[in-house]
């Protein structure tokens, strides 16, 4: 049973930055590779059925707490385990898509490694300047290390004081005490945080540099397009400029029409996590602000956890409107071919005509901006972004005032 390993359409083994290498390792949200059997497959769904039932059992408990805090009006307690709770509740949402869509989740990474993932050893400039984009993402990725690696060091803690700690906020229906049950319950509490931690990092690692990639095609599709343009100039071949530009422009929506499939693509395979996301996005980050900015010292846990978020939802967003404002300015490319001045040199006039109705087709082929969108309802960008950090704010600032009418009663 072995995990897909990436690779380019030459066989050559794609090195993946450390988060994905990491992600990789997920056995519920990474595929397997083709190569694997049937058995290695049945013990696969085997293990992903045993992870949801954990997951539906660290439900329950998380909810049982809730309930009991809630019930006692007891506001920071509550506050203590909603984090924890909002994020299981994404991970099992998020994670039933997945296995949904398990093969098509393989196919689709297979064709991204060999048709758009940009080969450092062909484009090792445009490589580089795509990789940088991804520098804040790894920061991220980092924050969350350090968030799990905080919830981690609780079960050493609670070997050496002699306590019967869960990492979480937790009631189960049933006495933890026995060591033969506590043992299982907190193991499968560490099992948890590390498939979590790895999802959020993980997944939004793997959709930024599907972005990136995709948009490093389109500049790569544009820097072609000029440097071809460029030469049939200078060659200024007068019977033969009109038709060159024409088959150069036909080459190249060709490759456009593929990157937009491939855009519809991954749309058609992010749209539902990415709404789940941004969904519980707000409620998690107003969870977080308030008991990071209540007792900063004892929850800096909460703290790291809420940059992690907000720079995560900005880099993301920022992103999404960079992929935008790339698939906008295609119609302006098209038409800054330079077609006038083929026209003035060109002395075949039937190919002058087909060249112009060609580029008003190229115009109108990409008159629309590509954007990632959560099931259509709103667009990745980093107004998006912005907007759910604006309702945090607004719910951080009613639990606070909540909280300040509790104490003055």
């Amino acid at each position: 049973m072995v995990r897909y390993v990436p690779r380019l359409a030459d066989g050559h083994r794609v090195e993946l930055a450390w988060p994905l290498a990491l992600f990789r390792l997920n056995h519920i949200f990474w595929p397997l590779d083709p190569s694997t059997g049937r058995w290695g497959r049945y013990l696969d769904r085997a293990l992903a059925v045993l992870g949801c039932l954990i997951f539906l059992q660290h439900n329950d408990a998380e909810l049982r707490y809730l309930r009991l805090e809630a019930s006692n009006l007891n506001m920071d307690a509550f506050l203590t385990g909603m984090p924890t709770y909002l994020i299981l509740v994404e991970a099992q949402f998020r994670s039933m898509h997945i296995l949904l869509h398990f093969e098509e989740l393989q196919q689709f990474l297979q064709r991204f490694y060999f048709t758009i993932y940009i080969d450092p050893r062909k484009e090792p400039d445009m490589f580089r300047r795509v990789d940088g984009t991804m520098l804040v993402n790894r920061m991220v990725s980092a924050m969350y290390g350090a968030v799990i690696s905080g919830y981690l060091i609780s079960p050493i803690l609670s070997v050496i004081n002699r306590r019967k700690d869960f990492l979480y906020s937790m009631i189960f229906p049933f006495n933890t005490e026995p060591l033969s049950i506590f043992i299982p319950l907190l193991l499968s509490n560490v099992w948890v945080g590390i498939i979590i931690d790895s999802m959020m990092f993980g997944e939004t690692s793997l959709l930024c540099e599907l972005i990136v990639h995709l948009n490093g095609r389109y500049l790569l599709l544009k820097r072609d397009l000029e440097e071809s343009i460029q030469t049939i100039l200078a060659d200024r071949q007068r019977p033969h400029m009109a038709r060159q530009l024409k088959e150069l422009i036909i080459e190249t929506l060709r490759k456009n029409v593929a990157l937009n499939k491939f855009g519809e693509q991954l749309e058609s395979q992010y749209t539902v996590r990415v709404f789940i996301m941004f969904a519980f996005a707000a409620g998690l980050l107003c969870a977080l602000s308030f008991k990071a900015y209540t007792n900063p010292m004892a929850n800096y846990i909460y703290a790291i956890w809420f940059g992690a978020k907000t720079v995560e939802l900005l880099s993301l967003g920022e992103l999404g409107s960079t992929l935008a404002y790339t698939t906008d300015s295609l119609s302006s490319m098209y038409y800054l071919t330079h077609w006038e001045q083929v026209l003035v040199h060109s002395t075949n006039t039937q190919e002058n005509l087909r060249l112009l109705k060609l580029i008003n087709l190229a115009i109108e082929m990409n008159s629309k901006p590509f954007y990632v969108t959560g099931l259509r309802y709103f667009r990745v960008s980093l107004q998006a972004g912005i907007k759910i950090l604006q309702a945090s704010f607004s719910y951080f600032t009613f639990l606070t005032s909540m909280q300040r009418r509790q104490m003055s009663n």
